[in-house]
């Protein structure tokens, strides 16, 4: 998937967001994995998931205390 198909996703930003600007916009994938970038640089890179990978990232998120 290149940039410009990147941005045809419909983004959305993490319902974890702080309202300090670190957050980040997340998109469904089509083949059902995730992609992830920083809010601040919309047209930035993209981290992709597959759904194994986004399953394992996303549990190990919820399993760590706030900082």
């Amino acid at each position: 998937m290149n940039n410009a198909e990147l941005a045809q996703l419909t983004w959305f930003k993490s319902s974890k967001s702080y309202a300090n600007g670190a957050c980040i916009t997340c998109a469904r994938l089509p083949e059902g994995g995730m992609a992830v970038k920083d809010s601040k640089h919309p047209d930035g890179p993209a981290l992709r998931f597959t759904p194994a990978t986004w399953q394992v990232f996303a549990e190990t998120l919820k399993r760590r205390p706030p900082q």
